[in-house]
């Protein structure tokens, strides 16, 4: 990657902006200027890259002249009225929110399934959930040697997941319960700490959750292919960093366990762990700070013909969030595609 880019990080003062001004400086990332930008209330801030401090500067109508690649993290609705502006001024936008996923126009990719789609892209990409991520990245390689007709998925989601005052809430009350105090629930309807909610995001008319009908939709677009079945249970869990996830999956051809090892074994992006005879398997703890995609307790379902159930763990900050969309800015700039067509 020889080109040297004026990117923006907007968002750069929440937890997703900063990981990935972290994974920027980690790969190298080439780049004549990095710029931090956030909303008003934060202009003046300092935020860390490489040897030196970046100051963050406002996100504005005008803000985007003379940017080639903006990283955005700054929610849903900032996204929604700043991605066309900085689009018009000839910046190639990455997305993290939801706002632009479902969007016919623009592509929803994850580097290690489907790069082709960023060829037809206008200007925005999206990134999709942070959920939806590991698993594209475990079932991709399954899809392509035994195409998949269902997958049966059961989250474990971190608390980063919602945020910073997330986190802040699960230390609080785990240090009030230790404490032999009361706690209180502001961020989740009811107390996190000790506990399981099955419930992230709202409830839709369907009785789903609007994060469980995310994985559902959002495999369809990624895998480019609507024939495959997705049903989820999205659960919030005490757990500061790395989703984990459950996964039963329905082929058309048969693969045994030790197929599925070996596909997973030389996928982009997966590390196998699993050795359940030494109680070695993927765990949030160990996954919490890195890359990969982990994934174990890979066995066959003995109630259908073509089944397997594994058990998959990555960092949602990290893979599910930054780390996904600096790669995704990698991929434009390896097919020449960091450009407004």
């Amino acid at each position: 990657m020889s080109k040297s880019l004026v990117v923006a990080v907007c968002g750069a003062t929440g937890a997703v902006g900063r990981e990935m001004l972290t994974v920027l400086e980690q790969r190298n990332f080439p780049h004549s200027e990095i710029i931090a930008m956030a909303s008003a209330r934060s202009v003046g801030k300092k935020v860390p890259f490489m040897d030196r401090e970046l100051t963050v500067v406002e996100m504005t109508e005008d803000s985007f002249e003379g940017v080639d690649l903006a990283l955005f993290s700054a929610g849903g609705s900032t996204s929604e009225k700043f991605a066309p502006i900085a689009v018009k001024a000839g910046c190639v936008v990455v997305d993290n929110s939801s706002a632009w996923r479902m969007n016919d126009e623009c592509p929803l990719v994850v580097p290690e399934v489907n790069p082709h789609d960023l060829d037809w892209h206008k200007g925005i990409i999206a990134n999709p959930n942070c959920s939806t991520i590991q698993m594209m990245v475990a079932l991709k390689p399954i899809h392509d040697e035994a195409r998949i007709k269902r997958v049966v998925v059961s989250t474990y989601q971190a608390v980063s997941g919602t945020g910073q005052k997330a986190i802040e809430e699960l230390e609080n009350q785990v240090r009030r319960l230790m404490n032999g105090q009361p706690v209180v629930a502001d961020v989740y309807p009811h107390q996190i700490a000790f506990n399981c909610l099955p419930h992230i995001d709202v409830f839709m008319d369907n009785g789903y959750t609007k994060e469980e009908m995310k994985m559902v939709n959002e495999t369809i677009k990624i895998m480019g292919d609507p024939s495959i079945k997705v049903t989820a249970t999205c659960v919030r869990v005490p757990v500061f960093y790395s989703h984990s996830e459950s996964l039963n999956i329905e082929t058309e051809v048969k693969l045994s366990a030790n197929d599925v090892r070996a596909l997973l074994a030389k996928a982009p992006g997966i590390i196998v762990e699993d050795y359940t005879e030494k109680n070695i398997y993927p765990m949030a703890i160990n996954a919490a700070g890195e890359d990969a995609t982990y994934v174990g307790r890979i066995r066959e379902d003995e109630t259908i013909e073509n089944g397997i159930n594994m058990w998959i763990v990555s960092d949602n900050i990290r893979k599910g969030a930054a780390l996904n969309t600096v790669q995704i800015a990698e991929t434009l700039i390896e097919r020449d595609l960091v450009r407004v067509p």
